[in-house]
């Protein structure tokens, strides 16, 4: 009995394995604010969706399944782009790679190295923004036109997409 167990366990482990694209990632990049604002504004004729959480957010952390719905489920639209900007400290990059790895977070993720300065760019982003997280901000052809302060369901994240991606 124990063996048929086993081998159910294995065999169900192993097609679930198989239907999942499993990427490791090995790094994340560091950047500064001024990089950042620059990635925002190149991102010509896209659709971008600016996410700032941290692996010591639990309201980050909740949210970031549906947001890697939303992002499988777009991600292949030319005109669509997640990112997922980390506000862990530079010394805790290793922790933001694995759990990267362990959740299986498909957006492209930078660690924004620029906690001394949040005063300064904290406000650039958005004059409401307090410093809480998460945040979402949405971008269009490099203009902002909408941002979330809080946690967001997936319904909202969807809606918002969809009301400004075409």
């Amino acid at each position: 009995m124990k063996k048929i167990l086993s081998l159910m366990v294995f065999a169900f482990g192993w097609s679930f394995y198989q239907g999942q694209e499993q990427i490791v990632v090995k790094d994340v990049p560091m950047i500064q604010y001024e990089l950042l604002e620059n990635k925002i504004k190149e991102e010509k004729n896209t659709f971008l969706v600016l996410n700032f959480w941290s692996t010591t957010c639990a309201p980050c952390v909740k949210e970031l399944p549906h947001f890697m719905e939303v992002n499988n489920k777009f991600k292949n639209n030319p005109k669509f782009k997640m990112l997922l900007v980390s506000l862990d400290r530079a010394k805790d990059k290793d922790r933001v790679i694995e759990f990267i790895n362990k959740k299986s977070l498909t957006a492209e993720v930078i660690l924004l190295d620029d906690i001394k300065r949040m005063n300064t760019w904290i406000p650039r982003f958005e004059k409401k923004w307090d410093g809480n997280i998460p945040v979402t901000i949405f971008y269009k052809n490099g203009e902002k036109v909408h941002f979330n302060d809080g946690e967001m369901s997936k319904e909202a994240l969807e809606n918002t997409i969809a009301k400004h991606l075409n």
